[in-house]
């Protein structure tokens, strides 16, 4: 461990040292992770790394920690899913599936950045862990807040679904409902960062936090045979997923780890009611607009995104692209990944299902490429979307002839 050297703007490439702090305090850029390459590389190989844990951990080098992890050891390496029946529904041969929503504990992608965020946190010496959420997060800090010992204090949009609302409350976490949308809850997490001496894993830790996204990225390298696909459709909230699975593939190719070089393209996929990203990437611009989200996506509903500008990058300088979907076309596409591979999406998947039946329906997936959707959690969380989907169940004696009276072939 320990192959960090500071912090580094993205934009005027001022250096840092390693603190809780997120925004360049010359040119209020983002501030990223500094890694020692060179050093990673000596003690980094194929071999070390498949001898490694089966979790996001067999990657621990890459992580921005000076110690051992602190919480999450069991969290990631998640199935990738070869999806014969939703390929030949879609039209492509070799279709697979990264399935994080039944990643451990809290059935999302972020239990990957939680862990790394409150370790982090823990080796700055906070004992208070809180975050703005629109839901998976929330899961994910108030449990890895509890794993570690340490009170947590959780702020999300009002409105939220109930099951992602029990599934924070019973770790024992501070739950508060503001009114509005996440982007005022997150201007408020802000505001209180400010006057407590918290964790906010999204705000203050942001750039380790983020970091534990690349671990995404190094397994769809490693499971598809140390080679990337030609295609990534990605869910994108705050744009930070894309950018470091992009990252992680270019990491792992000037370490020397892949099959040749990196050619993905990367695709970004959002809901038509929350979509500044995609709109950017259609429209041609590099400026996000921020809009009032209005879907039932909303994992991934965030107006004012604050990597949305690299969102847009990435799909650019990957040759990618940008789709959305409505409402409707969301709970169809849960709907067709259930029918056809048995799992179970939230509404985030369904956004990515349905933006990659419009990919390729536009050509920009060729059905012999191979292609990957990121399913970033689990649809129990969101059960409400399926809400009149599907009639209830015929109700009968319990006599043959009852049933022999509705059975059909």
């Amino acid at each position: 461990m320990g192959h960090v050297k500071g912090l580094k703007c993205k934009e005027c490439k001022r250096e840092f040292p390693k603190e809780p702090m997120h925004v360049c305090e010359y040119c209020f850029g983002p501030l990223e992770v500094d890694y020692d390459y060179e050093a990673i590389q000596k003690v980094v190989s194929r071999k070390s790394i498949q001898a490694g844990p089966p979790s996001m951990w067999r990657y621990k080098e890459f992580m921005p920690l000076d110690e051992e992890p602190k919480v999450g050891l069991h969290v990631g390496y998640t199935p990738l899913v070869r999806a014969k029946n939703l390929g030949r529904v879609l039209g492509l041969k070799n279709l697979y599936i990264k399935n994080d929503s039944v990643n451990h504990p809290t059935f999302s992608f972020k239990d990957r950045v939680v862990c790394v965020a409150i370790s982090k946190a823990i080796e700055f010496g906070f004992d208070v862990i809180s975050c703005a959420s629109t839901g998976n997060l929330a899961n994910s800090v108030a449990a890895h807040s509890a794993e570690a010992g340490l009170k947590s204090y959780i702020f999300v949009p009002d409105g939220l679904e109930a099951g992602k609302i029990l599934a924070t409350n019973v770790y024992g976490t501070k739950l508060v409902a503001v009114h509005g949308s996440y982007d005022d809850v997150n201007r408020l997490c802000s505001e209180i960062a400010d006057h407590h001496k918290w964790a906010f894993v999204n705000i203050n830790i942001r750039p380790y936090y983020g970091d534990g996204s690349r671990t995404y990225g190094y397994e769809i390298a490693e499971q598809l045979g140390w080679k990337t696909p030609d295609n990534v459709v990605v869910p994108v909230a705050g744009s930070s997923l894309i950018t470091k699975i992009y990252k992680a593939f270019h990491e792992f190719e000037s370490l020397g780890l892949l099959e040749g070089k990196v050619q993905s393209k990367i695709f970004a996929a959002q809901a038509t009611g929350c979509s500044p990203v995609t709109t950017a990437i259609k429209s041609g611009s590099d400026t996000i607009i921020p809009v009032k989200p209005n879907t039932i996506a909303k994992s991934i509903a965030i107006g004012n995104p604050a990597d949305g500008y690299y969102g847009v990058q990435t799909t650019k300088v990957s040759g990618g692209w940008g789709e959305d979907v409505s409402d409707e076309e969301v709970v169809q596409s849960m709907k067709l990944l259930a029918e056809t591979e048995g799992i179970f999406t939230e509404t985030a998947g369904g956004v990515t299902v349905g933006v990659t039946k419009k990919l390729i329906e536009q050509g920009r997936i060729k059905p012999d490429e191979t292609t990957v959707i990121c399913i970033t959690g689990n649809g129990l969380k969101t059960q409400e979307a399926l809400a009149g989907a599907y009639p209830p169940p015929p109700v009968i004696e319990p006599k043959l002839q009852d049933f022999e009276a509705i059975y059909s072939n």
